[in-house]
């Protein structure tokens, strides 16, 4: 088990000698919590867009579902007519300039693998910058949008926010409540008190702790061609090689054993980057790997390789509350 893994580990599941790690953790707490005061009370400069800015991210390290609940977002958007763009860091990405916008046929390595994803799969535009106010001030630029959706930056509080969604994995939780290096939390969490909404990615139904959300499984697509296939395409009990490197691939291989197939496990970092070599197993079971990976093994993905395309199904009490907040932004925004 690598450090990250063995850290991650100790944050959900305990290890007395994160104990030693209170002192940073302390340090990184003053950290956090000056920044968000400074950005509060107005000393610390933010760039406030002409539309209304919704940022979609987490208190904690690791997956949690971001990419999933943006694509649902940006079609919820565009059914009300409304022009969407999207900005994010990029996370890993190497373009030729910052900020940059992103084409489909970009690079995972160019564009970073969440990114693309978010671009091949909804055509929206969408720039990368680790200065989110410097990625939105080039969206606004060459595009015409009404609203603006932030994939991650919570914590970037040089750009203002109008709404501000947070999804937790139902799963895991937040750990032990602690803050970094000590535990998995960005910033502490009363911090969700501040929120606008809690998205509880995996919960059966709403509760106190937030709305509930849904990854549902819609269909296979064959990664070298794009073929699309039924779930049933794979019959029950399918034997096949499972390749994730996202923040919780546990979670990625649960769901196809929740499609009664038997999934052979192999975890990799989050935003690894693959090899065909990475692929390749001594026998011929199909690979079915995540769509955030896909984009990354296009160009080397073997015919037995696919990958498990899923949609974000947030609760009906979360789609009538958004539908309401979306109306007010509107209408403040003109």
């Amino acid at each position: 088990m690598k450090l990250s893994e063995r850290l991650q580990h100790a944050w959900y599941y305990g290890h007395p000698a994160l104990l030693l790690l209170w002192p940073l953790e302390q340090l990184y707490r003053q950290v956090v919590k000056r920044k968000r005061a400074r950005f509060i009370s107005g000393d610390s400069v933010s760039y406030r867009a002409p539309v209304p800015v919704i940022v979609v991210g987490n208190i904690t390290v690791g997956g949690t579902g971001k990419t999933p609940l943006i694509l649902w977002l940006i079609d919820y958007c565009r059914a009300q007519g409304l022009q969407v763009g999207v900005v994010s860091r990029g996370y890993g990405a190497k373009p030729a300039r910052l900020p940059w916008t992103v084409s489909a046929s970009d690079s995972a390595a160019q564009a970073g693998d969440e990114p693309l994803l978010i671009v091949q799969r909804s055509g929206v535009p969408l720039v990368i910058a680790p200065d989110r106010a410097q990625a939105v001030q080039q969206l606004l630029a060459e595009y015409p949008v009404d609203i603006i959706l932030s994939d991650d930056g919570l914590q970037h509080y040089g750009l203002a926010r109008d709404l501000e969604l947070v999804l937790i994995d139902a799963a895991r939780g937040l750990g032990n409540q602690r803050c970094l290096p000590a535990g998995p939390l960005r910033e502490p969490a009363e911090r969700l008190r501040s929120v606008d909404a809690v998205l509880c990615n995996g919960a059966e139904q709403d509760d106190d702790s937030g709305f509930a959300m849904q990854l549902q499984p819609t269909e296979l697509v064959h990664v070298r061609s794009g073929r699309r296939e039924p779930l049933s395409y794979f019959p029950a009990q399918q034997k096949m090689h499972a390749v994730a490197g996202i923040g919780n691939p546990q979670r990625f291989f649960k769901t196809l054993e929740g499609l009664d197939w038997q999934p052979i496990a192999h975890a990799f970092a989050d935003h690894a980057e693959f090899s065909a070599q990475d692929l390749q197993f001594a026998d011929d079971l199909p690979v079915l790997m995540t769509e955030k990976d896909a984009v990354k093994c296009r160009a080397f993905a073997a015919d037995n390789c696919w990958y498990l395309q899923v949609a974000a199904q947030p609760s009906a009490a979360f789609s009538s509350w958004f539908a309401e907040q979306l109306k007010r932004l509107l209408t403040d925004s003109k």
